[in-house]
């Protein structure tokens, strides 16, 4: 036993508080004699005792025994646990008679077997119940941590063979090195035995119905052998298969055909010859099979389409076919389809707000999206630019790819006060937009006009496009309506045009001030090879007009009811205007990066007559490709939909072989497919997180008003059901703990809670819960994780054939501490409160000082004794008759001493007997110094004065007017007494 302190610094602190002590004691004139002695001793105590509680004054024992927590793996990995019994009992032999030891079980969570105790015939039975389909070693280390008394030398026995599946022993094995418990490692081999194991099943994640599908299964396994392998559909048998096994993986497929909507469970399992773990023979999987799916067909030339829907009904998948006029304007429309396919569909006949609309569900909803090719699509359809070629695998620009003739552009625009607002802006898009499609080579002008014509870009080499972008961009809109000075200017400057192909754009939407003299304008341009193509804006254009100019001028006329089209009449205008856009010679296409495709080529690929000439873009994969060389076929992922890019026809012009092709429906059907949503669309995200037994549900709502109050009901397979509460923890995210008995794969709904009835908030989904990894085939790596732990506890790695060595080491001699500040806190106060005592009650403290004092000397003979008692009652009489009658001033009386000391006789000054020394006087005061002085030194006492007279009693005495006694008036001695009194 020993004392330190934590914080010696502060006993420093005894200095000044000796020095106020020592101050204390003479300046404090209210106390004396003995009470004033007690206060500064109980004061003294007090702040002793808080300096050496601030000093951090503890006790401290030194302690040299061991304490040991076995602890045991008894996971179904570890097998029969008699081998771990009989290992621990042999150690326990080895150990000291104060040493101690426990025992802790482990399984998913630890338990006690038994706690710690020092008894030699504790022994080490394994029998607690606990779930041993998993491994949790974290649960067993810090169960076996909490078990250790007081600062012994603390050590944990792991006996596992350390394939955790639960929570982390290597986060335990540091929390344990932090309070100076190593641990050591007896590691177990784990049994080798002929397994096969389904380690993994998968299904498509989305069906639909009548759609045919192949179910993945990848079995791993020990030795090779052979067995059954079966699939089972909402525990309905859907396939079985005969195979061969050898070590290691191994994987198979088995077609399976979704025959009705709605959520399925589907199940692997394994019957193996001489397979010797049947806990893992079976792996789940789920998928939704929706009803038929249904592709939009939008065609460009009514009754073309008969190819693509003979196709696709014969995959069973549903199709409507429009026209471009009728393409919904909301988006919600659009979600009720799985994919879109434009058939020969041109950009003017498509507005501006459908292709956004499109582009988003592609984008956003992952609705599918497929263009086919024609004279009127892709560059040719005008698509430059456009939402809808933003979401395609190709672009419509052919700039660096082939020679192109040079072209001479005039854009002649009306930009009359009709035009003001929405019109003049599309229009000035229009053109900035065709600028955009042209060359450096290529000469371009731009005519605005109202009354008159105004020449916004003046004919000219396509140098600086910015600049000329600029320019149009400034047009603004004023005036009315003249269309010929505007027409005659800019062929006037056309015919000053150098190139190969000359044209001339008109668009207006009105009337013209005057209707004459056209005929000499288009003969003109007739003559000198210049084309003219007019576009009428809305019903007030004069149409007729505008109709005949273009079909006088040898161009295209476009009535545009929807403004949103310009734009793609313009960039249609433009790309006509290079033939070459349009490749028409036979050839065959090449297969370059056909991936999962592929198989829908191995019997070869027919020829085609001609396609439209695009650009592949980066990041799309081209499947078949022309010898310039060109995309044919081309997909890619764009945003959360897929789309594809067909640039030849479906039509029979371009591709008669294809669609007179055997395989051209299964190949149609299968691109198209391939385009179908990959997810179902819902407000809520559901992710799953299993450990142990339990699954951790969190879900995501999105939008402004998630529900107060959302269930999930699960489902098993074997019509069990169970309700789960999610909390809400924020604003839309919600988590819960589902409780699973057994691997399966379980079937989840979510409700919305919040009214009186339980409404369903989402589409039904599911998780799967796997065989626990308990039953996985070993990967080896448990008794490296051992091993790291003893070495980062300061353990060691103890061995089978040596139990004993447990024990078989020195002790680490630790200090157990004593804290010993409450206690010191506790006398504080206590002392503290006598101290107060002492300086504020009225007490007989003479009386006690007495006592206390006579207590401490040796105690005199009985008889004597007897005789100083007598006296001493005498004396106190006398002095409290003096004190009552006004004579507490005067020094009392003292009785004679009962026998001489130290040779000096007591002699009475003034005759009067004096009281024994040390006696108190009446009133429980203590006899003056100076009276005890003079005792010890054998002199008589002062006599007291006589007693008062009573009222009128010997007034005429001369004595009554003589000087007034020794101590002063009356007056005095009762201030006197009253100041001692309130000591």
């Amino acid at each position: 036993m020993g004392v330190q302190f934590s914080q010696p610094w502060f006993l420093l602190l005894l200095i000044p508080a000796g020095a106020f002590l020592y101050y204390a004691y003479k300046s404090d004139f209210r106390l004396s004699g003995f009470r004033k002695k007690l206060a500064l001793f109980f004061r003294t105590c007090v702040i002793l005792l808080l300096i050496l509680m601030i000093s951090g004054l503890h006790g401290f024992t030194v302690l040299h025994d061991k304490q040991v927590v076995y602890l045991a793996d008894r996971s179904d990995s570890m097998g029969d646990s008699a081998r771990i019994t009989g290992w621990i009992n042999e150690s326990l032999a080895a150990k000291g008679e104060k040493d101690g030891s426990a025992v802790v079980s482990t399984g998913l969570e630890g338990a006690v077997e038994r706690r710690l105790s020092s008894a030699d015939n504790a022994g080490a039975s394994l029998n607690a119940l606990l779930e041993q389909r998993f491994t949790g070693l974290e649960s067993g280390l810090q169960l076996a941590g909490s078990l250790f008394e007081g600062s012994s030398d603390s050590r944990i026995v792991l006996i596992s063979d350390g394939e955790e599946n639960v929570g982390s022993m290597a986060a335990a094995g540091r929390l344990l090195k932090d309070r100076g418990i190593a641990v050591d490692v007896l590691p177990t081999p784990k049994q080798v035995i002929q397994d096969v194991a389904v380690e993994e099943l998968k299904v498509p994640d989305k069906l639909y119905q009548a759609e045919s599908f192949y179910v993945e299964v990848m079995i791993r396994s020990t030795f090779k052998t052979s067995g059954e392998l079966r699939i089972y559909e909402d525990n309905r048998e859907i396939g079985r298969e005969r195979v061969d096994v050898t070590p290691g993986e191994n994987r198979y497929a088995v077609k399976g055909l979704a025959k009705s909507p709605g959520l399925h469970r589907y199940r692997a399992e394994i019957f193996m010859d001489g397979d010797e773990a049947a806990a893992n023979n079976a792996a789940f999987d789920f998928t939704r099979v929706e009803g038929p799916p249904k592709v939009l067909i939008v065609e460009g030339t009514p009754g073309t389409s008969g190819n693509i829907t003979a196709a696709l009904e014969s995959g069973m998948i549903g199709t409507e076919v429009i026209p471009p006029e009728l393409l919904p304007l909301e988006a919600a429309k659009y979600a009720v389809y799985d994919s879109i396919i434009f058939n020969n569909v041109s950009g003017s006949d498509v507005g501006g707000k459908q292709m956004e609309l499109i582009e988003q569900a592609v984008r956003s909803f992952g609705i599918g999206f497929m263009m086919a090719g024609g004279e009127d699509s892709f560059g040719m359809g005008g698509y430059f630019k456009t939402p809808i070629e933003k979401a395609l695998p190709v672009s419509m620009e052919l700039e660096g790819k082939r020679e192109i003739p040079s072209l001479g552009l005039i854009l002649v625009i009306d930009r009359s006060g009709s035009m003001d607002g929405t019109k003049i802006e599309l229009a000035k898009e229009s053109a900035m937009r065709t600028v955009e499609l042209l060359r450096s080579k290529d000469t371009v002008g731009v005519v605005a006009f109202d009354d008159q014509p105004w020449w916004v870009v003046p004919p000219q080499k396509l140098g600086n496009k910015e600049e000329v972008l600029s320019s149009i961009q400034s047009i603004p809109s004023a005036g009315g309506t003249n269309i010929y000075p505007a027409v005659s200017s800019a062929l006037e400057e056309m015919l000053k045009i150098k190139s190969q192909r000359r044209h001339i754009i008109l668009m207006t939407d009105g009337q013209s001030a005057m209707n004459s003299g056209y005929q000499d304008l288009t003969d003109t341009m007739v003559e000198n090879k210049i084309t003219m193509s007019s576009v009428a804006v809305g019903t007030d254009a004069d149409t007729h007009l505008l109709q005949s100019l273009a079909e006088a001028a040898k161009g295209r006329y476009y009535f545009v009811e929807d403004e949103t089209t310009l734009p793609a009449v313009f960039s249609r205008e433009a790309v006509m205007l290079a033939k070459s856009y349009i490749v028409d010679k036979p050839f065959v296409p090449a297969v370059q990066n056909a991936g999962d495709w592929g198989s829908l080529f191995q019997q070869g690929v027919p020829g085609l007559y001609g396609y439209v000439a695009t650009t592949p873009k980066s990041s799309a994969q081209t499947v078949l490709s022309s010898p310039e060389p060109d995309p044919i076929l081309a997909r890619w992922q764009y945003g959360s939909g897929r789309t594809v890019a067909w640039t030849s026809d479906l039509s029979g012009k371009w591709s008669k072989e294809w669609v007179s092709w055997p395989g051209f429906a299964s190949t149609l059907t299968e691109i198209v497919k391939w385009t179908f949503p990959q997810f179902t669309s819902s407000p809520y995200e559901v992710t799953t997180e299993t450990a142990g037994n339990q699954v951790k549900l969190q879900v995501i709502a999105e939008g402004e008003n998630p529900p107060e109050k959302l269930n999930a009901v699960i489902g098993d397979d074997e019509a069990g059901e169970q309700t789960v509460e999610l909390i809400q923890e924020a604003p839309g995210r919600y988590t819960g703990l589902v409780h699973v008995s057994k691997p399966g794969a379980y079937l989840m709904s979510l409700e919305d809670a919040s009214g009186e009835e339980a409404l369903q908030a989402a589409p039904g989904t599911g998780f799967v819960v796997p065989y626990s990894p308990e039953y996985r085939l070993s990967s080896g790596s448990g008794e490296e994780a051992m091993k790291r732990l003893a070495e980062v506890t300061g353990g060691r790695v103890l061995s089978w054939d040596n139990p004993a060595e447990v024990f078989d080491r020195q002790a680490t001699s630790r200090m157990n501490l004593h804290d010993w500040s409450y206690p010191l806190l506790v006398a504080a106060l206590l002392l503290w409160v006598a101290d107060i005592a002492v300086r504020r009650l009225a007490l007989p403290w003479g009386a006690i000082g007495a006592r206390l004092a006579a207590l401490l000397r040796r105690r005199p003979a009985p008889a004597e004794a007897a005789r100083d008692a007598g006296l001493e009652r005498l004396a106190a009489r006398k002095a409290r008759a003096a004190s009552f009658y006004g004579g507490s001033s005067a020094e009392p009386p003292q009785a004679p001493p009962a026998r001489e000391r130290s040779g000096a006789g007591s002699s009475a000054r003034g005759g009067s007997p004096a009281p024994a020394p040390g006696a108190a006087p009446a009133g429980g005061r203590k006899a003056p110094p100076e009276a005890r002085d003079g005792a010890r030194k054998g002199s008589a006492p002062t006599p007291p004065p006589p007693p008062p007279k009573a009222q009128g009693e010997g007034k005429d005495r001369p004595e009554d007017t003589g000087p007034a006694p020794e101590g002063g008036s009356s007056m005095d001695r009762l201030l006197k007494a009253k100041k001692r009194g309130t000591r």
